[in-house]
This record gives C-alpha cells, sequence and structure tokens, in this order.
C-alpha cells in the first residue's frame, strides 16, 4: 500500500541558472517534513508542479528522470494554464474569498475552465501511479476538485483533503457561481480536515445549505458513503526550533543582532507580502502607540521582515509601495540620531538568521487580518527557553484557538494594538515566562509529526467505517439469497414502513399517496397466503384506512400506538394524550417562528414537521424546539422524539418496536424481514430476532444488516414475490 500526496508544488524546486544548468533545490518546509515522518508508508510518493516551465519533451524527462528516484512525480503546466490556475483563480478567486476580502474578488469565466483543466491534469498524472487500495492526501484549495475526480477514477483508494487556508462562512462561500462544483469535489474524500472547528463549521453549514446534505455532527452522508470533517491544528517542528540556540551559529547571529539593533526592547514580526497578513494595520497600531507614548521613545524598536511575493502584481506591488511609505513616515516622525522605531527588511531570512532574531525578541507581533493557522507565532514561542517574552496574535489567525495564553487582539482596531502593546511592555517578567510555559506544552504536544499522524489514522478509520458501510448495501447476490430464503419459508413475516420506504418523501405529506405500483407490489405480497404484510407508520389510523383499508394487510398507527386486527383498531397504550396550553403554545409558537413548518395533531401525539424549511433554521429551531418542550414533557410524562424532518411528543410507552413484540407473539414465522427508512425504525431493528433480515431504506444503519436506495425498495418486494414490477 502506498501513500500519495498531492499538492500544487512539489518539495523540490527545480529552477535554471544563467549557465543554462538546471539546479533541484529541496524544500523543508513544515508540510514536507510533516509528511517525511509517516514511517508507517515506507512507499511514499508527491505529485506536484516543479516549480518551472518545460516546454519540449527532453526536458520533461531529465526532469521526471532526476525526481523519480525520490518517488516525486512533476505535472507540467503551460505558462497560460500557471497563469489563470495559479494567478487566477485560485489567488485571484479563492484566497480572497477565503480570507474575507469581497472586494478583492475576480469572478472570470477563463480562471475556472483552467482551474479545471488543471485538476484534470493533476488527476491524470496521479492516475498513472496510484493503484487500488492505495491512500492519496490532497493538500489545499488549487486542487479542491480533485477528490471526485481520483474517486471516479479508481476504485478501492482512500482519499484524504486537508484545507490549509480559513474556510468562509457559507454567507461568503455562496457567491461564488461554481460553488456546487467545488464542494461536490471536496465531497470525492473520505476526510476532510481544518485547522480550526470554526472552519470545519462554516463548510458543515455550506455543505448542508448549498447541496441540502443531511450532516449529523462531524458526518455528511452522500449516497452510499460517509464523508468525515474534522479539524487537525498544523503544528511545526518544535525539537528543531527550541534547540536552534544551541547551535553555535545560531548564537554568533544572535549576539551580531542584538548589537546591531541597540540595547532596547525588540518588538519582532515576519510576514509574506500580502494583503491578509494585516501589515499597514500593524504600522498604523504601532504609530498610535509612539503617539501616545512619548516615554517609550529610544526604548523600543520594530523589526518588520516582510517576505517578497507577488510583488509583480499590480495589487501587491501598491501594498508594498504604502507599506515602504508608512514605514518612512514613522520613521521620519520619531526617529533620532541613536535611535530608529522600525527596522525594515524586505527579504526572506535563512532559517538560522530567523532564529537568532526570534530568540533576542522580546514581543512578536503576529496580527493577520484572517489566517488558516500562522506557524510564525508557534516557532517564535518554541525558540523561547526559560526566556522572558510575549506574543501578541491576531483573534483571526488560527493559531489563536490553541495559543491561549498569547495576548489577544482585534487586527483592525489600532487602539487594540496601543493597549495589548501597552499590556505587554508592562507585564511582569514571571508572568511572562509562565504564558510562555503553557503555549510551550500546548505546541510540543501538537508537532507537524502528530497533525499528519493524526490526519492518517482519521483517514484510515473513515476508509474502514465506509468500507463496512458500503458492505451493508444490496447487491445481486445478497437480494438473491433472500430470495431463497423467503422461497424455502413456511410462514412470513413482512414489516413495511411508509414514508421514505414505500413512497418517497414529499414536500407536503398530504401529496404521499400511494402509487399504483405500491399497490400491486402490495397485492402480490399479500396474495400469498404464507405471507403476513403489516405496515408499520407515523401516519394516524384515518390515512393508512383510506389507503390501504381493503386490503390484507395489517396496520400500525402513530409509531404503534394503534393497530388494526380483524377489522378494528386497538391501542397498544390505554392513555389520553393531554389537553395542555403550555405544550400547544410551545409548538403552535415554532411554526410561527418557522417558515415552512407545520403543526399535525393525531389522537396520541402531536408532530411539528419542518421538511419545507430553511435548513440551518429548521436546524436551529429543532434543538429550540426540543429544550423548550423537556419541562412540559416531563411534567405530563409524554416522550420527545425526533424522526426524519419531525420532532414528535407522545405518550410513554409505546414504540415501533413494542407493536413487533406483539406481532411476533402471534405466531411461528420461519421468515422475518423489515424494511423502514427513519430512526424510529431503529426500534423495529433492535426487537427483531438475530435471525430477521432488516433492511434500512436510503442510508446505512449500525441496527440493520443491510441497506437499500429506496427507489430499488418496490423492485427489491416485487422480486421477492417472484416478478419483477
Amino acid at each position: 500500500m502506498a501513500l500519495f500526496i498531492i499538492s500544487n508544488r512539489l518539495p523540490v524546486k527545480v529552477s535554471r541558472t544563467e549557465r543554462g544548468e538546471y539546479v533541484f533545490s529541496r524544500s523543508e518546509g513544515g508540510l514536507a517534513t510533516g509528511l517525511s515522518s509517516l514511517h508507517g508508508y515506507p512507499d511514499k510518493h508527491w505529485v506536484g508542479w516543479p516549480g518551472i516551465y518545460a516546454g519540449d519533451d527532453l526536458l520533461k524527462k531529465k526532469i521526471r528522470d532526476k525526481l523519480s528516484g525520490d518517488k516525486f512525480h512533476p505535472v507540467f503546466l503551460s505558462e497560460e494554464q500557471l497563469s489563470n490556475f495559479y494567478e487566477g483563480y485560485c489567488n485571484s478567486t479563492i484566497w480572497p474569498l477565503c480570507h474575507y476580502f469581497y472586494t478583492f474578488i475576480q469572478f472570470n469565466s477563463e480562471y475556472w475552465e483552467t482551474y479545471k483543466e488543471v485538476n484534470r491534469i493533476f488527476c491524470e498524472e496521479a492516475a498513472k501511479f496510484i493503484k487500488p487500495g492505495d491512500v492519496v492526501w490532497v493538500q489545499d484549495y488549487q486542487l479542491m476538485l480533485l477528490p471526485a475526480m481520483l474517486r471516479a477514477k479508481i476504485k478501492n483508494i482512500s482519499i484524504g483533503y486537508f484545507h490549509h487556508i480559513p474556510f468562509p462562512s457559507y454567507e461568503l462561500f455562496r457567491v461564488l457561481p461554481e460553488r456546487a462544483v467545488i464542494l461536490n469535489g471536496l465531497l470525492g474524500a473520505d476526510l476532510v480536515g481544518f485547522h480550526t472547528y470554526d472552519y470545519m463549521r462554516h463548510f458543515i453549514s455550506t455543505v448542508y445549505r448549498v447541496l441540502g446534505l443531511d450532516c449529523e455532527l462531524d458526518e455528511i452522508h452522500l449516497g452510499n458513503r460517509v464523508i468525515r470533517v474534522d479539524a487537525f491544528p498544523m503544528g511545526i517542528n518544535y525539537r528543531l526550533y527550541h534547540d536552534a540556540i544551541l547551535n553555535d551559529n545560531v548564537q554568533t547571529l544572535a549576539t551580531q543582532f542584538r548589537e546591531e539593533f541597540g540595547n532596547h526592547q525588540l518588538i519582532l514580526s515576519v510576514d509574506r507580502l500580502d494583503y491578509s497578513k494585516g501589515i499597514i494595520h500593524r504600522l498604523n497600531g504601532f504609530e498610535l502607540f509612539l503617539k501616545r507614548h512619548p516615554e517609550y521613545h529610544g526604548k523600543i524598536s520594530l523589526v518588520m521582515v516582510v517576505v517578497p511575493s507577488r510583488d509583480t502584481v499590480k495589487m501587491y506591488a501598491e501594498l508594498k509601495a504604502k507599506i515602504d511609505e508608512k514605514i518612512g513616515q514613522i520613521n521620519g516622525l520619531y526617529s533620532s540620531l541613536d535611535w530608529r522605531p522600525v527596522y525594515y527588511f524586505y527579504r526572506s531570512f535563512p532559517f538560522d538568521e530567523l532564529v537568532a532574531l526570534y530568540h533576542i525578541a522580546d514581543t512578536a507581533l503576529v496580527t493577520p487580518l484572517r489566517d488558516g493557522m500562522n506557524l510564525v507565532a508557534k516557532e517564535y514561542v518554541a525558540v523561547k527557553r526559560d526566556q522572558p517574552a510575549v506574543l501578541i496574535l491576531s483573534e483571526m489567525a488560527g493559531a489563536s484557538s490553541e495559543l491561549q495564553d498569547a495576548l489577544k487582539l482585534n487586527p483592525n482596531s489600532v487602539d487594540d494594538f496601543e493597549s495589548v502593546l501597552t499590556r505587554a511592555l508592562n507585564m511582569p517578567v514571571e508572568e511572562k515566562k509562565e504564558r510562555m510555559r503553557k503555549m510551550q506544552a500546548t505546541i510540543s504536544k501538537q508537532t507537524v509529526d502528530k497533525w499528519a499522524s493524526d490526519f492518517i489514522s482519521e483517514l484510515k478509520a473513515s476508509k474502514e467505517r465506509n468500507a463496512s458501510m458500503e458492505a451493508k448495501w444490496m447487491d445481486m447476490g445478497k437480494i438473491r439469497r433472500i430470495r431463497r430464503q423467503y422461497s424455502d419459508a413456511g410462514r412470513r413475516l413482512i414489516i413495511l414502513d411508509y414514508d421514505g420506504t414505500l413512497v418517497p418523501f414529499v414536500k407536503n405529506p398530504e401529496d404521499a399517496i400511494p402509487t399504483p405500483d405500491v399497490m400491486r407490489t402490495l397485492g402480490k405480497l399479500t396474495s400469498d397466503k404464507r405471507n403476513t404484510v403489516e405496515i408499520i407508520s407515523g401516519r394516524d389510523a384515518k390515512f393508512l384506512d383510506s389507503c390501504f383499508g381493503d386490503m390484507d394487510i395489517e396496520l400500525s398507527a402513530e409509531h404503534g400506538l394503534f393497530f388494526k386486527e380483524d377489522g378494528r383498531w386497538n391501542e397498544n397504550l390505554q392513555v389520553d394524550f393531554p389537553e395542555d396550553d403550555e405544550l400547544y403554545g410551545i409548538l403552535d409558537q415554532f411554526v410561527e417562528k418557522t417558515p415552512g413548518s407545520q403543526l399535525e395533531k393525531k389522537r396520541k401525539s402531536l408532530v411539528w414537521h419542518y421538511r419545507n424549511c430553511d435548513s440551518w433554521l429548521a436546524d436551529l429551531r429543532e434543538k429550540q424546539l426540543i429544550n423548550a418542550l423537556m419541562n412540559p414533557c416531563a411534567r405530563l410524562n409524554l416522550q420527545i422524539m425526533r424522526g426524519n424532518k419531525i420532532v414528535e411528543v407522545k405518550t410513554m410507552g409505546t414504540t415501533k418496536g413494542n407493536e413487533v413484540t406483539r406481532l411476533l407473539h402471534k405466531g411461528d414465522f420461519s421468515f422475518i424481514i423489515a424494511l423502514g427508512d427513519d430512526v424510529t425504525d431503529e426500534d423495529i431493528f433492535q426487537a427483531l430476532p438475530e435471525s430477521s433480515i432488516t433492511i434500512k431504506v436510503g442510508s446505512v444503519s449500525d441496527y440493520a444488516k443491510y441497506s437499500l436506495s429506496q427507489d430499488k425498495t418496490l423492485d427489491f418486494l416485487s422480486f421477492l414475490s417472484g416478478k419483477k414490477s
């Protein structure tokens, strides 16, 4: 079994020197480090762009041959493809969308077409090497269509996807014209991972509202599969950073930097050039601090490192110009002969230099306007070895949910900058040390190795669960075995639910009348005198009588409260449903508060239906209603039951399982089969003997042996009775 990592870039960059030679340089980023630690998969492969345009086949072959020894598989893209795909759809549409910069989003159909094309190219290249049984881990927003493409192309593979940037709320994601296509692409995975639970929650809410799929807690149900969604906060190589200052070269650099910056407190910020990093906001906040606190002039300096990124793009070039201008203004206004407020470096720093800066900095300012995680914050904390230091961290960074002992601020507020920075500079030494110790305890456990291992472990569990669920779905082999058992049996009991089983769910329950096909199928079953057929439904007796009263079928209404025997309706429980003003008032209020919902009044129960409601509002109201009903139902000795898009209040003591128990006492059945789709039908499955054939319609159940889609139910029953419908 092999592990395939698929990302936009390989952990290797191919570049061409001035002399025309090609150089291969290895990346040692956090992702490459974490994935290299997956020792359970010695056969690891990586698929991605090699970082260079390769126009001729000879160069492509040379690159492939060179990378094949490391099991790296390059994906070659033209300049136009890369421009429309990476600079276009990825960074001009998805990036601003996910970082909440709505006005920066560019909607361009050519970008979208190229995004689809490049995802297909990645799929074709990966499919050359991936075999059934392999594990595939797709990385990030550049390849959101790839999981579904791979699932359609290669059978029996395990697919995970990790989203490294924020996932926006439904209200923002819905603006994408391609929203449904992208979501369906992601749902090709067995496991979808995010850095934080907020992003996870946004994703589930978006799937629920855009695609209308059933979502239960952290699971999304799609056909015969369940997609697991979870949060995996990415960490760093903690020991690498924590032990870095023990290196002689790092110590020398730290001493040199300290001499260059002078003997005053240093505030450090390190960012890639990007509008999401809040660099201008940070400078404005620092400027306000200097204005309000002249007593700190000459005593503190901001060391600002900005790593070049996309500065040939107009928007980024303009951002750099604003940063340069603002730093010039601050230094021009506040500098003295022996003090500079802002030290500005527009370049990347090698590892040793960077950790030396971390080591000497008294405070770190990590204040993005929106960030998926932000590993700079964790790197800074890791480097400190019993040093008094403060991390000031944006509430909008994914890391803020883990690093609880950082000083938090709203990066949009310059007043927050001023007040939080003042607090940091005046914090007692022991408090600084204690906060650092607590944060180090967290990040030393949640390392990048653990992140990768946790994800792969959960991916394996998700795949195993889907495999066990898939094994329950009916195929012709299972159907023929059941048919043989049916044919060989003497006396048979056939138990059927109605809504969602014999007929599909419809918006208006009154429209769900039995079709001619339903009546013909039931007629075939009842024509065999060895069969006892009972419909156990949540419907009331009047409805069931109107549909099936003239047939030789036993009926049970209101989830087992009533049963029809020898042409007469009987009660399983001789208890009247109470007329209670508080109970009716609560239910009537929720009908009024929830457009599209309705209240059904039965003899022994009240049912609140919300199938026609907005899915998010219905989910909220359902929880609110159950909470509101708890006290009156406890007082009245009533039970609250959740069903398929319903909440039912009914008298205690009866379920569909009780009715099944009554049926079993009526005779000795050598063949028992039950079909149902709802939560309430689980009681039937549990009440039946182990030898019974239990079938969950439309989904998979822990209590039913088999699963069957609703549109196949009548064909299956007709096949049992001897003919296909």
